[in-house]
């Protein structure tokens, strides 16, 4: 979606515009608003607008400057001039910078720039159009460059042994000289690639136009370095350096990834990590530093977008803490989704990814648990018959083990939640039986007290020979059944995630003789609790 940023110091006008126009029904989305050039420019150089409504006469930087500079940066830029009459004469200055329209405030009418954003649209559309026509083109004529680079790099890696001057000859034809200078070795990795490849034809034309980012950018700022793809979510850097001085080549290839990470983030809309090696002399060194770059997972795991960080030691990470706050965690989503409270899932998601950043638990570990949680829920939403996901258990889990950072992880989180909950109050909103749902949520939660038929009754303001017979017509087992169920799937739970005796466990759930618990256990598993817990050790 095309991004639109809306630049005036009649604050108003930003006012009635942000609120009439219909911005996302037009194919747009409203970026940012500002009330002077100088805080939109700020803005732009993190997130390159791709239409700009701008006034004249404005503080710090009016809008023929702020046009001006953005142009330098994005020629492709669309922009609406939106002044007074007292302006016109900045019109001329407006047609040299080939804006797209003058609109003015005396005579506007907010029809005139809803025409003018689906105009804006169309050109966008068609810009991009011929421009991946065109990348493909080139894309197919670099592919095999690329190919070659690759294959290079995927020889060292996995080949044991190689003839040294044989690889240094095939090295010097990709631009790497060995023979005369030491290299730093980086490591990049694109965030959010899934959103990134969606705006791309092909997962080529989007890897040609990063190659072409890169390479342009590197020849400015660091001739004599060189760029290799790795697998399709991220690339090798290599500059030559001296190791005598690290720290002076250190920096100076530092300076050249932030210009890499810029020109990505200002063209292509994309952010970039790198980790940095400890540098190589030979083909040893080379192939260690390209193992050891690769091979760095937990660290890139929990990079933030644009960050440069100098590769650390692998250190065993936690895990014990991890689980041990699995009952927490699943017990706050379980009351997040049945208070339906869309509010507080930003909330949640924020307070157990800073718990695991704060830890920094193995990557893998993480996915395992993130994943468990998921599918907790979904079984307890399939029991309460809110939730019937299309996706597969397969499907889940390759979703969530294909994300590369944490911070991907968390808006993962907070989309899937997001949906999880609209659709729970789609089946509240529809049912023509709340009564039902809203006993079920009574029971998921105050599953670890003891509920009677006559409680839940007057929760529900009905009298309780009514509603037995209700529940059991709608749901297929009787109301005592149901939270007998639910109990024993709980006191599972906490069979295989707590350390609790069966003692405390049944105490817990609200029974007061535990050989009763152990009878209806067995029952409905077909072992006794601490069989269940063997078995699953």
């Amino acid at each position: 979606m095309y991004k639109v940023m809306l630049v005036d110091d009649d604050y108003p006008v930003i006012q009635l515009l942000s609120e009439t126009i219909e911005w996302e029904q037009l194919g747009v989305s409203l970026q940012s608003t500002h009330e002077n050039g100088a805080s939109a420019f700020e803005k732009a150089m993190s997130e390159m607008p791709d239409i700009l409504i701008t006034d004249i006469g404005m503080p710090k930087m009016n809008g023929i400057e702020l046009t001006k500079k953005l142009k330098e940066q994005n020629p492709n830029l669309n922009v609406a001039i939106l002044s007074c009459h007292a302006d016109f004469a900045f019109a001329q200055q407006a047609l040299k910078l080939q804006v797209q329209d003058y609109l003015i405030k005396d005579t506007f009418d907010p029809a005139d720039l809803r025409k003018l954003i689906k105009k804006f649209k169309e050109t966008l559309d068609e810009q991009n159009t011929k421009m991946n026509k065109h990348l493909q083109i080139q894309s197919l004529l670099n592919q095999n460059k690329e190919s070659v680079k690759e294959r290079f790099i995927k020889k060292t890696i996995e080949q044991p042994d190689m003839n040294e001057d044989h690889w240094l000859a095939e090295a010097k034809s990709l631009g790497l000289h060995l023979d005369q200078s030491a290299y730093i070795g980086s490591l990049g990795m694109i965030h959010h690639y899934s959103s990134v490849k969606e705006l791309y034809v092909s997962e080529d034309t989007l890897n040609f136009a990063i190659n072409n980012v890169v390479a342009e950018e590197i020849k400015r700022c660091y001739p004599g370095a060189v760029h290799f793809q790795y697998a399709i979510k991220g690339l090798f850097v290599f500059f030559p350096s001296s190791l005598i001085l690290k720290r002076n080549a250190f920096t100076e290839a530092m300076e050249c990834m932030k210009r890499i990470q810029h020109a990505l983030k200002r063209s292509l809309n994309i952010s970039l990590s790198f980790i940095t090696g400890d540098g190589c002399r030979d083909l040893s060194e080379f192939k260690q530093e390209l193992v050891h770059l690769i091979n760095g997972c937990h660290q890139r795991f929990y990079l933030k977008p644009g960050t440069i960080v100098e590769q650390k030691e692998a250190r065993e990470a936690p895990t014990e803490d991890l689980f041990s706050r699995y009952d927490e965690a699943a017990a706050e989503m379980r009351e997040l989704i049945m208070l339906r409270d869309e509010a507080r899932i930003a909330e949640y998601v924020t307070k157990w990814v800073n718990f695991l950043e704060e830890n920094q638990f193995a990557p893998e570990l993480v996915k395992d648990w993130v994943l468990k949680l998921l599918l907790d829920l979904r079984v307890k939403l399939h029991a309460l018959q809110l939730f019937r996901s299309q996706q597969t258990i397969d499907y889940m889990h390759n979703e969530i083990f294909e994300i590369q950072f944490l911070d991907e992880l968390k808006s993962w989180l907070l989309n899937y939640f997001h949906s999880i909950l609209s659709f729970v109050k789609e089946v509240y909103e529809q049912t023509k039986r709340k009564e039902i749902l809203d006993a079920f949520k009574y029971v998921t939660m105050n599953i670890e007290k003891k509920i009677t038929l006559d409680e839940v009754s007057s929760y529900l303001y009905l009298n309780p020979s009514y509603f037995s017979r209700l529940f059991k017509k709608e749901v297929g087992e009787t109301f005592v059944e149901y939270v007998t169920k639910m109990k024993i799937n709980r006191a599972k739970e906490l069979l295989e995630q707590t350390t609790d005796s069966v003692g405390k466990i049944c105490e817990r759930l609200g029974y007061d003789n535990q050989s009763y618990f152990i009878k209806i256990f067995k029952n409905y598993v077909g072992v006794t609790p601490i069989e269940y817990r063997g078995g699953k050790a």
